[in-house]
């Protein structure tokens, strides 16, 4: 909700997709920053590629990369997912529309800058690069095939969420034996046509669509994907960084009359987001009245170590009690504890219940049978352990 309510802009966009060859993902599994600096080549590629297309080096696309380290069966498959402007913006924020990437170019672009990186990080030698680069395929990839119209907010939000998604699923475990062998299943239920014996894909091979992994192979799997503490794999660049998003928010804050009582559009949707939130992920609508449903409006926020004011409001709330449905829960207090509550008409306010005694079962009073306990210093513990 944050990228696609604050962050893009109403512009078309694309998904662009780079992968690396299978002999250079050792390297990002050992070294999980050198996947970071990936981003930041596949970033120049696109920059480099909208100023040749467009002319002029003045104009900014925007872009945001998730890094991803998973493939379809668990495996480790490092590369990186971009949602990019389907242009490029200049200074005074006009759009310069770029429809399409030339993917031969983007590739070779995408290649030299890999090749240079891992070869100043002493990696790879200039011979591993001249012999690979004589290969009809380096293993290098790119995709635009995802493409989103001006608009498409909806698109964009599903995107994001496909970029930053989990690295498995539970409803692709098909089958865990007594042994612990888990079954793994690569994608979704879906038919697919015969391919054709004469297809170039299949140059390739075709893909599993099932992994059999003992348990501790298969917990090994995916913990792999688990990032380090504090490690970033978004990363906003160009008209999307925080840097430009800022400047641009500084901008249109100075140009804003200096009534600071003015309600916009922004300050509404910051009052509402919280019901929001709360009814996307609880698909319940906390701003509905529990008895007619019709919407209720915030008329004051009171803290709750105002107790003494919650409790006189909810005692009021409620002068006569009535049938509590089957199910149904009051406003409790317990201390400073104070649980929602349906209502219904009923008790919105009940003191808790005095604790009963501590059960005594198992204890004794006779300290003939009582044990003692006898206490030693840290040293003679340990000697005598």
């Amino acid at each position: 909700m944050h990228v696609e309510e604050d962050v893009c802009a109403s512009v078309p966009h694309r998904q662009l997709v780079f992968t690396i060859p299978k002999r250079f993902r050792l390297y990002c599994r050992y070294d999980r920053k050198l996947l970071g600096r990936m981003t930041r080549e596949a970033w120049l590629c696109v920059r480099q590629y909208v100023h040749e297309a467009l002319g002029r080096k003045d104009a900014v696309p925007g872009m945001i990369a998730a890094m991803q380290t998973h493939g379809e069966l668990l495996h480790f498959h490092p590369h990186i997912h971009a949602l990019v402007t389907c242009g490029a913006f200049t200074e005074d924020g006009v759009f310069l529309d770029v429809p399409e990437f030339d993917e031969d170019r983007m590739l070779a672009l995408w290649e030299d800058r890999i090749f240079k990186l891992l070869t100043k990080e002493d990696l790879v030698t200039e011979d591993v690069v001249g012999q690979m680069r004589s290969w009809d395929h380096t293993g290098f990839g790119f995709d635009q095939s995802v493409h989103l119209p001006a608009g498409d907010r909806k698109g964009i939000e599903r995107l994001i969420q496909y970029m930053v998604r989990c690295p498995f699923s539970l409803s692709r475990i098909l089958k865990v034996t007594d042994e612990g062998t888990v079954v793994y299943k690569s994608e979704k239920q879906q038919c697919r046509p015969f391919p054709d014996l004469k297809s170039p894909s299949l140059k390739q091979g075709t893909s599993r669509n099932f992994q059999i992994l003992p348990v501790l192979d298969f917990l090994a799997e995916f913990t792999q994907h688990i990032p380090a503490k504090g490690a970033h794999l978004i990363r906003y660049s160009g008209w999307y960084s925080n840097k430009a998003r800022g400047m641009r928010n500084k901008t249109i804050a100075a140009d804003a009359p200096a009534n600071g009582e003015e309600d916009t559009d922004a300050k509404k949707a910051c009052r509402q987001r919280w019901a929001m939130l709360i009814q996307r992920i609880y698909e319940v609508d906390p701003m509905a009245c529990p008895q007619c449903s019709t919407q209720m409006k915030v008329v004051a926020f009171i803290d709750p170590p105002q107790e003494e004011i919650i409790q006189k409001i909810l005692k009021h709330c409620a002068p006569h009690p009535a049938p509590r449905p089957p199910g149904s829960s009051s406003l409790r207090s317990c201390g400073s504890d104070l649980r929602p509550s349906l209502g219904f008409g009923c008790g919105l306010w009940e003191e808790p219940p005095e604790r009963a005694p501590p059960d005594l079962d198992g204890f004794t009073e006779d300290p003939d049978e009582a044990v003692e306990i006898e206490y030693v210093d840290i040293d003679t513990f340990l000697a005598e352990f």
